[in-house]
Order: structure tokens, then sequence, then C-alpha cells
């Protein structure tokens, strides 16, 4: 399943987000910390690669696999 989350306007830099925020801004988890955990585990990919470092930055058109679902990141 493929759904679109806009980029976070909250970041300081307008075309990056957080991978952490990024997972709690689609639902898949309500806190940071469920993030964090799926993230330092290996459950979470960016571009098809593993990532465990929860404050990785994204950029527009990266996607990110979590929990079965896929997303793309996109800017307003």
């Amino acid at each position: 399943m493929n759904q679109d989350v806009s980029n976070d306007p909250s970041t300081d830099d307008e075309d990056s987000i957080r991978l952490d925020n990024f997972i709690k801004l689609t639902g898949v988890v309500g806190t940071g910390g469920q993030a964090k955990m799926l993230i330092q585990n290996g459950e979470v990919t960016v571009n098809g690669e593993v990532e465990t470092r929860r404050r990785k930055k994204l950029a527009i058109g990266d996607e990110i696999e979590v929990l079965g679902e896929v997303f793309r990141v996109e800017q307003d």
C-alpha cells in the first residue's frame, strides 16, 4: 500500500524531516518512543535499505517502509 505523507512544516530545513518524526506523522505509531523502537530494531527501511538512525534526515521523494506499509515523503 502506497501512502503519501506531506513534509512536516515544523522542521528547520524545509526540504527534510527526521525519520522518527515522519513515522509519527504517518500514524503508524502514536509516540516517538514507539517510532524509536521500530527504527532501532531494524524494522524500517529507507529507499530499500534498513535504517537504524532515528534522526536520519529524509528528503522529498524518499520511500519509507514500516510495518508492511510504504510511504513517500512529499512537499506540501
